[in-house]
């Protein structure tokens, strides 16, 4: 077995990390000038190319920035990404919650994949929507190419932010069909029957290039999957209840 042991760290790597430990510690807070080259330099006794290599870096993070003639200033912090944690993804009403956020952007997303789709577009979904019903005809519940129905519909609507926020939407919030656990198999096999009849009404308007029929056909189909988790949340909260005593 070889052990490989890391490089020793750059000069400018241990500048890049003392100035962004300083940033963070808020010894230098936003709108802060920092030390100038010179100063840097004779404060760590680095050369000045490893000062201009370690501003570049922090530069590039967005931590600092050069103004010209006025020097480098420490800058506001950026906002925190949008995440979703797996407290939130446990929590069904949570999980509701956010699939009113996907409601709002795949149902404008349907309507601009309308206008915009190609004709290779329209055969990728078609597919898709083939392999679907094969799917459920195989007693699966089709939703790996579920995912990748509403994905291609994404990249047909000619909008690289819907296909980025919906490949982080298609591993996070999407509750899977197994979610409702208290339904027989004829009630599964009705939901995915009309799961099924939704995605095909969906790609036809696309299709057509009726983007008022897609937006809604989107919209109906997205409001169908909440409608169900709401009502089995609400099973739930009803079997969770302790049964009254009776009276006598």
């Amino acid at each position: 077995m070889q052990i490989r042991m890391p490089a020793r760290r750059s000069l400018a790597s241990e500048l890049v990390e003392q100035l962004r430990g300083q940033i963070e510690a808020g010894v230098l807070a936003p709108g802060d000038k920092i030390p100038t080259e010179r100063e840097l330099v004779e404060d760590s006794g680095v050369s000045r190319t490893v000062v201009r290599e370690a501003i570049a870096r922090l530069a590039a993070e967005g931590m600092v920035e050069p103004r010209q003639g006025s020097g480098v200033f420490v800058t506001e912090p950026p906002p925190p990404a949008f995440q979703v944690t797996h407290g939130e993804l446990g929590d069904l009403i949570e999980v509701c919650r956010l699939l009113e956020l996907r409601l709002a952007v795949e149902t404008e997303m349907a309507g601009l994949a309308a206008e915009r789709r190609s004709e290779t577009d329209v055969a990728e979904m078609q597919g898709l929507v083939s392999r679907i019903a094969a799917d459920i005809a195989d007693r699966g519940d089709g939703t790996e190419a579920d995912e990748a129905l509403h994905l291609t519909i994404a990249r047909a609507s000619g909008n690289q932010y819907f296909v980025r926020f919906l490949e982080f939407l298609g591993t996070r919030l999407v509750p899977r069909r197994g979610l409702v656990t208290d339904e027989s198999p004829e009630e599964r096999r009705d939901y995915l029957t009309a799961v099924h009849d939704e995605h095909r009404a969906l790609v036809d308007a696309i299709a057509r290039k009726d983007a008022d029929a897609a937006r809604q056909a989107a919209r109906r189909h997205l409001e169908h999957g909440r409608g169900k988790l709401e009502r089995f949340i609400e099973r739930q909260r009803g079997a969770d209840k302790p049964a009254r005593r009776p009276r006598g």
